[in-house]
């Protein structure tokens, strides 16, 4: 009986490695991330989440090419599927999305035209999402301090799709180099692939109590010239809607001393600098050159720079959450925690009447 559970999750696991290169990405999973960069809690995911163990699986099912509507028709809605709940964090706290590279990274010559950073990703953010929300509403529209279009949400981060350690096992050079480089056991979730994430922090005055959406938006377009097929090039954007049930009073916040746990296991941290930069960042976070980033015979990725927005107040990534409870097996150090009280406040600015 062992021996038949044993071939069976080898079987499991191999399955999750090899993966159709030609698949496109959407975020799979979201996590809390605790002060010392390592992911605790239970885990949240997307609306409408399908599982890759359900028996009807299929990529269909949760990629989706945004060309008017923002959301898959699934994810129309605040809705949630069988054994996939919403992530819950507290105001302020910093999380991780994660997703699959599924070659867009290691076997970058797959498709020609397409930027050396694969893409850049947008998080934007609000309270007030709507069904039938529409792209060109929202997609560098939406600024990071809520003034943009109809102002009903802010864009929380940018970064580089490729985090700068994330692949997809495969015969690519960029895939064995980081095999070598980011070694990390084969587990039930990922297979001996290491997914990509993209951390940012929620809003420090995010209502609690009430979802606070997230729209996950992987701009990947193709240049002008530089596919035969493709002479004007090609816009291509995929997206996922998710949402976070906010937890714990906003009048009360508990400030930790953040540190990264060098050397920790790559299964369940943070990506350093992506964590390095919420935590000590006075606002949202952008992407910025990484110098793990190596692509044999290229130029370092480049970094698509976000629209700049007027000069106001916008809501912050916090350095302050409630430690969460740690996953099993996952080391968390202790922190000394001050307590303050503040006056609660709006999550982003609103339109004016």
């Amino acid at each position: 009986m062992r021996g038949f559970i044993s071939k069976g999750l080898q079987l499991l696991l191999l399955s999750l490695t090899f993966t159709d290169t030609s698949a496109h990405s959407w975020v799979e999973q979201l996590t809390v991330i605790a002060p010392n960069g390592t992911f605790v809690g239970a885990p949240g995911y997307p609306r409408g989440n399908a599982l890759r163990t359900s028996a009807d699986y299929s990529d269909k099912s949760m990629t989706y090419l945004a060309t008017d509507k923002l959301c898959k028709d699934t994810q129309q809605t605040q809705t949630q599927t069988a054994k996939s709940p919403r992530l819950q964090a507290s105001p302020g706290a910093p999380i991780a999305l994660r997703y699959q590279e599924n070659g867009h990274v290691t076997l970058p010559d797959t498709q020609k035209g397409k930027p050396q950073n694969r893409g850049t990703v947008y998080v934007y953010g609000t309270t007030n999402p709507k069904e039938g929300e529409k792209l060109a509403d929202v997609h560098k529209v939406w600024n990071r301090d809520g003034t943009g279009g109809d102002k009903r949400g802010v864009l929380l981060s940018t970064q580089n799709f490729d985090d700068g350690r994330c692949y997809q096992v495969n015969g690519g050079p960029i895939s064995k180099s980081r095999q070598a480089q980011f070694p990390h056991p084969a587990d039930q979730l990922m297979g001996a692939d290491l997914w990509c994430q993209h951390d940012l922090a929620l809003p420090a005055n995010a209502p609690s109590g009430k979802p606070y959406t997230l729209y996950w938006v992987w701009d990947w377009p193709t240049a002008r010239g530089a596919d035969p097929g493709l002479p004007d090039g090609k816009q291509e954007i995929y997206t996922t809607c998710m949402d976070v049930d906010v937890t714990g009073g906003p009048q009360t916040k508990q400030l930790a001393a953040a540190k990264y746990i060098p050397d920790q296991p790559l299964n369940n941290a943070a990506i350093p600098a992506q964590f390095a930069q919420i935590m000590g960042s006075s606002g949202p976070s952008g992407p910025r050159p990484n110098p793990a980033v190596r692509y044999p015979g290229r130029t370092s990725p480049s970094v698509s720079k976000p629209p700049s927005s007027p000069s106001r107040s916008s809501p912050v990534p916090s350095k302050s959450f409630p430690p969460p409870s740690p996953r099993p097996g996952a080391t968390v150090t202790s922190f000394v925690t001050l307590i303050r009280t503040v006056a609660p406040t709006g999550c982003a600015p609103s339109a004016a009447p």
